[in-house]
């Protein structure tokens, strides 16, 4: 998975780059911007969910991510209650869940998430508040108490040098800012990350996807015309 962040993008046109890091084997996407207006998250997100084939998730607002026709959200622990909104996205919209302690692990196990989220792996430049790394070891700790056949994904510090750690720790998959972003060639980065994850000796994949493995959802999530009950 790569995050979108309009600082590290440093004016270059976000499509562009989710492009490239698709055809670097890219999975699936997710429009972080904080500080941008809704009218400007919403613009962003419709144009990636028109131009590129994996699934688009929007961090936090799920209400936006309906309304683009996006796959689904991501959410942390002040949004909206993950129980509290799922009776109000229809079917296949994914809700994806941050995991980054023992505490947060024990309330996501009563919650209906389609993946989680952990981290931070490494020390990570790009969210100031994410707390201490995990390391492997932490975050295999993490990992172990998701549901069986949950998806985990690994977030926070990862590079194409460690990405192999966490995929020996559990993870179905990362999830990357900078280590896409700030390359000078996105398509290249995301191939790296690809390849950092395979087992040593062999090659790459017809697609070197680093997010979870296909899993039996829609790729844009609900249909522009199908109905969404209105979020609480």
């Amino acid at each position: 998975m790569v995050i979108t962040d309009p600082v590290l993008l440093k004016g270059r046109d976000p499509v562009a780059v989710c492009r490239a890091a698709v055809q670097g084997g890219a999975t699936m996407l997710q429009v972080r911007w904080k500080d941008g207006a809704p009218a400007e998250v919403l613009e962003l997100t419709r144009a990636l969910v028109a131009a590129l084939p994996v699934p688009i998730l929007v961090n936090d607002r799920a209400d936006i991510a309906l309304a683009a026709g996006a796959a689904g959200a991501h959410l942390g622990w002040e949004d909206i209650p993950l129980e509290s909104l799922r009776p109000h996205v229809p079917a296949g919209f994914l809700l994806g869940l941050s995991v980054g302690s023992q505490e947060e692990a024990d309330r996501a196990l009563g919650l209906a998430a389609d993946y989680w989220s952990i981290g931070p792996c490494f020390a990570t430049p790009t969210k100031g508040d994410a707390g201490p790394p995990l390391g492997p070891e932490g975050f295999a700790g993490l990992a172990a108490r998701a549901p069986e056949g949950l998806p985990v994904i690994g977030i926070g510090g990862i590079t194409a040098r460690n990405a192999a750690q966490i995929s020996g720790a559990g993870a179905g998959g990362v999830a990357v800012i900078g280590a896409v972003l700030s390359a000078p060639e996105p398509e290249t980065a995301a191939r790296a990350l690809g390849f950092a994850q395979r087992p040593s000796g062999q090659g790459a994949p017809q697609s070197a996807g680093y997010a979870f493995p296909p899993p039996p959802y829609p790729l844009q999530g609900p249909q522009r015309g199908e109905a969404a009950r209105p979020l609480p």
